[in-house]
């Protein structure tokens, strides 16, 4: 059976993947790690729930670290988009996790919050920069940001990016990078509108890896379904809740103003909730996951796109 060891990755990494309990590579993993630390350009279909964070940050952190030099002035020498500000901070956590000892400065990039300290943040230059595509086109726009000594470019949740509405925003921050650079490109699902991004980003003949069939549901989710009136679907939701066992729920909603109404009305039944979306503060929205990562709330209602990728224990 495969394990980390066999794959090669330095020793830091191999001792951090130990105090993570990790022994094991999951699908996605064995098969991309390899092809990134080769230095080559990977389309990978992986859906959430796969480890696919680890499977192009772990032979990152390697490929730099062998071939130490200083991170560019207001610059990086990896860069990994992100759809959403939450997304991008659990990447930029993994990433600190995996390196520990290794050096490595990692830094995030999002809106919501104040330029300053990101902007301080780049003078120096980092080595894995992890951003959001607004927010880091303003930094570019303001010379702040320099992306021309790029070496590795990662494009996480590539579907998510085309639902929200940032493929122009990527070809525009994609001219920035220099032609010579290594690739990775990631998404759940493969519709014509990613395989023409992808065609145009990644240099010719990538190495595809795809662990799941596009649009199947990961093995560890067991899917129950329940028809019922709309008009009932709050008073089903309360009686869900009445259930002990239920201590850590992710619940789903289609709009913002739905997922304030549906928290508030979890709470006036004595279930702790508080709801994720994109209207809310940066500081709301980190409080509220960080409450519930913790145990500390029952039920976390988001919309899709705000919960995208998100990894909480115990859901």
């Amino acid at each position: 059976m495969t394990n980390f060891a066999s794959l090669g990755l330095a020793k830091p990494l191999l001792s951090a993947l130990a105090a993570e309990g990790y022994t094991t590579p999951t699908p996605i993993q064995s098969q991309a790690i390899p092809l990134v630390m080769d230095g080559k350009d990977v389309l990978g279909i992986a859906q959430t729930g796969t480890g696919k964070t680890a499977a192009f940050a772990l032979p990152i952190l390697h490929r730099l670290a062998a071939n130490r030099r200083p991170a560019p002035r207001r610059g990086c020498r990896c860069l990994v988009l992100s759809p959403t500000r939450e997304l991008a901070t659990q990447i930029a956590e993994s990433f600190r996790s995996y390196g520990a000892g290794m050096g490595m400065t990692v830094q995030v990039v999002f809106g919501g919050v104040k330029y300053g300290p990101q902007v301080r943040a780049l003078a120096g230059g980092v080595d894995i920069l992890v951003a959001t595509p607004g927010r880091l086109i303003d930094h570019i726009n303001e010379k702040v940001a320099n992306l021309s000594e790029t070496e590795i470019f990662v494009l996480d949740e590539a579907d998510q990016m085309l639902d929200m509405g940032f493929v122009v925003p990527i070809r525009r921050i994609a001219k920035t990078l220099p032609r010579v650079r290594q690739n990775l490109f990631f998404s759940a699902t493969m519709p014509s509108e990613i395989e023409k991004l992808a065609a145009e980003l990644l240099n010719p003949n990538p190495s595809k890896v795809s662990v799941t069939p596009q649009a199947t549901t990961v093995e560890k989710i067991d899917q129950k379904v329940l028809f019922i009136e709309a008009a009932r679907k709050r008073v089903l939701l309360a009686e869900l809740f009445d259930d002990a066992a239920m201590k850590r729920v992710l619940v789903f909603t289609r709009t913002k103003r739905g997922a304030d109404r549906v928290a508030k009305g979890l709470s006036a039944i004595g279930v702790e909730a508080a709801s994720i979306h994109g209207d809310k503060s940066q500081g709301q929205r980190e409080k509220a996951l960080a409450q519930f990562k913790a145990g500390e709330m029952r039920a976390l209602v988001a919309t899709d796109i705000a919960a995208r990728g998100i990894d909480v224990d115990g859901v």
